[in-house]
């Protein structure tokens, strides 16, 4: 589990439109626990934080790119814009498209995937089950996609915003406490792994708070940072 993780914006899209220094003042007013790196010359900055703060970045950055207005003729035919413009197209078109998903009763929510895994071995209650809300998740290596539907005709956007809001709050409570250690198979016997596995299945009621995930290459084990130490160190021994 990354405590920070670092990407790189590209503002240029918006320099027509707003006042750059200004717009980078709004994103740090509203996102605190962010660190912004300086302005570069082509519209690039990067940007430091938590994964949760910066996907909330990422939403409203989508909204301020949707609220620009359509360019007009004059603008379209200056061909030294067009792969800026094209750009700005994009990013519309997904927040037109995540808002037209919640309107046909669906809620996204990305998630890292330790925190997923651990949300759902101790935390069950954040993904109800019953016969109004449908939860599924896709993970792509780091990233799992949570996906809130409708599955009953009781069941409304306001039912699917609560649930995602519950998902949220506490993918960020556990993002500021959960870290990760590995344990790595590769020059160890099949033997080894055997004894590794066995080793971490007598320790679990001694750690509660401790997930262990098994893997053909290795053994990661999530939880509170001093447990997982402890946890690794009597594995080892």
């Amino acid at each position: 589990v990354f405590s920070s993780v670092t990407s790189v914006l590209n503002m240029s899209i918006f320099k027509d439109r707003f006042v750059l220094e200004d717009l980078i003042q709004e994103f740090k007013k509203k996102n605190t626990v962010l660190s912004f790196g300086p302005l570069q010359s082509n519209g690039h900055i990067s940007v430091q934080g938590s994964f949760p703060a910066i996907k909330l970045l990422r939403d409203f950055l989508l909204l301020k790119a949707k609220s620009l207005p359509e360019e007009d003729k004059r603008e379209e035919s200056k061909s030294h814009q067009r792969p800026r413009r094209l750009q700005q197209h994009r990013l519309a078109t997904e927040t037109s498209n995540l808002l037209h998903d919640g309107d046909r009763g669906k809620q996204v929510v990305v998630l890292d995937t330790d925190i997923y895994h651990y949300m759902k071995y101790f935390f069950p209650q954040t993904f109800p089950v019953n016969d109004d809300v449908l939860i599924s998740g896709i993970t792509d290596g780091d990233i799992t996609t949570v996906s809130i539907e409708n599955a009953g005709s009781r069941s409304g956007a306001g039912q699917l915003l609560r649930v995602k809001e519950k998902i949220e709050n506490q993918s960020v409570k556990l993002h500021n406490t959960l870290r990760k250690e590995r344990i790595y198979f590769e020059e160890h016997t099949r033997d080894e792994k055997w004894r590794y596995k066995r080793a971490c299945e007598s320790l679990k009621p001694h750690y509660p708070y401790v997930l262990v995930i098994p893997y053909d290459t290795h053994i990661d084990i999530i939880g509170n940072s001093s447990q997982i130490f402890e946890f690794t160190k009597e594995v080892s021994n």
